[in-house]
Parts: structure tokens; C-alpha cells; sequence
């Protein structure tokens, strides 16, 4: 069965937490999805845990709502616009939704450490322009996240050094695994290239969204 034409595509960008995946999308000038206001609340019964400890496994894809995060992303290819959850990380809970329309771009960046695990989902479906995995040095990776989650409070100091720890020794696997499930591994200014390319592809192609019935 063949699909109808697309007018919009998204971007996947990925990466373990801190590689910088926010600010580059930031970067872009394109419309952002965040992909991480996708979690589960913090009393959702199927949350995982990290083995051996009480704490909530939040780098597990189990943790979050892939459905729900494919779902807005086919929705705003198909119509421009869609009602994405707003969620805070330091209380494990969304605290409202809000509208996201990004009119009619021919292309938008939808980014979280998720992103990887929906890559084969938006290629089957039509709307996957790239998808792209920031990697760097683990040991900065760790600063910038750590440094980061301290500022916004995301957490409590033991438990961001715990996973921050955890995080800086599983990174090599983590960006193997991302690789695995189709995302291209690249640092920012690769990033930056394919995303102009992607932009300039889309922008000659791009059709202009169906009219409603």
C-alpha cells in the first residue's frame, strides 16, 4: 500500500543526554518537536528501575510514550500543527499541554535521547528526511549534563551523580545502539551539513499540505 505525498518531513536527532542535542536543534532555525516532554509521569506503574537500586531508569525507552511522540510527529507532517504535552523533569509529571504549529516548513527537528527508537517507525511511515546521533567525548558530555541538570534542578544531587556516572560509562554503547537502530553518528558541524542539505532537498520538493474535505 502506498502512501500519499508528505509536505512535511522531520529530522530524528538523537544522542545520549548532554551531547548538545537542544541547542543544536536550536541552532538549525527550524521548528522543534522535544521529544523528551514525551516521558511518563512519575507514578506510571510500567516505569522501569535501574537494576539493583530504587532509582526510576529515566534512559530507559521504556520511560517514555513512544506512541504518543510519533503520533505529533505524523501529525504535524500531515496538518502543520498539533497539542504536544508540557512536561517538567524535576517533578516527573506534565504540568499542561500547549499547541505546536509550525505552519507549512517542509521540514522540523524532532529531538530527545528517544529519538533513535522511532527511526524505522517514521521511515515506514513516510516522514523521515534524516535521522542524526550527536556523539563527542564522554567525560564532556558528563560536565555539560551534569552542569545542566544542577541548574534547572532536574533531579536530586545524589541521583544525577549516580546516573551522570552510569551515563559517562554507558556512552559508547548507548551511541552504538542509536547507530543500530538507524541514526547516523556525527558531531555538530556534520550535524549542521546534512540539516542544510535536508533543508535545501525538502524546500525544492516540498509539496504544499492537503486541502481539508
Amino acid at each position: 500500500m502506498s502512501l500519499p505525498p508528505t509536505p512535511t518531513r522531520v529530522v530524528l536527532l538523537t544522542g545520549p543526554s548532554g551531547a548538545g542535542k537542544s541547542s543544536l536543534a536550536a541552532r538549525t532555525g527550524l521548528p522543534v518537536l522535544r521529544l523528551d516532554d514525551f516521558y511518563k509521569e512519575g507514578d506510571d506503574p510500567t516505569l522501569p528501575l535501574v537494576e539493583g537500586t530504587g532509582d526510576i531508569d529515566w534512559d530507559s525507552p521504556a520511560s517514555w510514550d513512544a506512541d504518543a511522540a510519533v503520533a505529533a510527529i505524523v501529525e504535524l507532517c500531515r496538518t502543520g500543527r498539533t497539542t504536544v504535552p508540557v512536561y517538567s523533569i524535576a517533578s516527573s509529571a506534565r504540568e499542561g499541554a500547549e499547541v505546536l504549529d509550525i505552519g507549512r516548513t517542509p521540514l522540523f527537528v524532532a529531538e530527545g535521547v528517544f529519538a533513535a527508537d522511532i527511526v524505522a517507525r517514521c521511515r515506514e511511515l513516510g516522514v523521515l528526511a534524516d535521522a542524526l546521533c550527536l556523539r563527542g567525548r564522554p567525560f564532556t558530555t558528563f560536565r555539560r549534563r551534569l552542569v545542566r541538570d544542577l541548574r534547572e534542578g532536574r533531579k536530586s544531587v545524589p541521583f544525577l551523580l549516580r546516573r551522570g556516572w552510569r551515563l559517562m560509562r554507558a556512552e559508547p554503547g548507548i551511541v552504538a545502539r542509536h547507530v543500530g537502530l538507524g541514526a547516523h553518528a556525527c558531531g555538530r558541524e556534520e550535524a549542521l551539513s546534512r540539516l542544510a542539505v535536508a533543508v535545501a532537498a525538502d524546500g525544492a520538493t516540498a509539496q504544499p499540505p492537503p486541502v481539508p474535505a
